[in-house]
């Protein structure tokens, strides 16, 4: 059933072109460079550390791998990740 729904809101999103980190609850990162991370519609923060970020999302995590790690802002659902970063990944659970 959870298969089926999922199925349902892509093909719902793609039919009239909303933004998928809406309607599907995907996170939205957006970097500046490799010093700059913002990360949109997390979940929780799992881990936090000066080399690695780990944000729970819907489906998995997100983790972020690099040096001199500082969170500028959190806010809510909102993350601002400032340092050197060399690895995005998506972990699906």
């Amino acid at each position: 059933m959870k298969k089926i729904k999922e199925k349902f809101m892509t093909a719902f999103t793609r039919t009239f072109d909303l933004p998928s980190e809406v309607t599907l609850k995907l996170p939205r990162i957006t970097t500046i460079g490799s010093i700059h991370a913002y990360i949109e519609n997390h979940q929780g923060l799992v881990i936090f550390s000066s080399t690695e970020l780990l944000l729970k999302v819907h489906q998995g995590h997100v983790r972020i791998k690099g040096e001199n790690f500082v969170l500028k802002t959190m806010i809510d659902k909102d993350i601002l990740l400032e340092g050197n970063i060399k690895d995005v990944t998506f972990e699906k659970s």
